[in-house]
């Protein structure tokens, strides 16, 4: 359910918890990495889709299933990221034994390497999106600190 609050002259972004039970934990935190991803992804295109129609001034069957498959794809495509780099955080505290910005990295690195060479056949890109998935990953667990 939805939650907002108010407190101390800040507005909280609203919380959506969706409890899906596999009986285990890492496949758990994978759905719920890739349910979330998932949405907000579909969410993008939508609104993207949605300004797209609006600008053009005319709706269509063929505009709408266009939509709709896009919705679909990048959906799929980022909860899938999203589900990987879960995991692979996940499995790197597990092997580790702590739970620190190391996971984040090394996870995310993990995610960028596996997904890189899924889709390229290039050792240096593969490589190349490695580092990035883990500075990204490492960058937004700094950034929860802030706060």
């Amino acid at each position: 359910m939805p939650m907002k609050s108010l407190s101390g002259g800040s507005f909280s972004s609203p919380k959506v918890d969706v409890v899906i039970d596999t009986g285990n934990p890492f496949l758990n935190l994978t759905v719920d990495g890739f349910l979330k991803i998932g949405t907000v992804a579909a969410g993008k295109v939508l609104a993207e889709e949605t300004y797209q129609c609006l600008k053009k001034g005319s709706v269509s069957k063929h505009n709408f299933e266009h939509s709709f498959k896009k919705m679909c794809k990048e959906g799929a495509y980022w909860g899938s990221v999203a589900g990987v780099y879960v995991g692979m955080e996940y499995g790197m505290e597990r092997i580790r034994g702590t739970r620190d910005w190391k996971n984040a990295m090394l996870g995310g690195a993990l995610t960028g390497a596996i997904v890189s060479a899924a889709t390229n056949s290039s050792r240096d890109k593969v490589v190349m999106d490695a580092i990035a998935g883990g500075a990204i990953a490492t960058a937004a667990e700094f950034l929860n600190y802030v706060t």
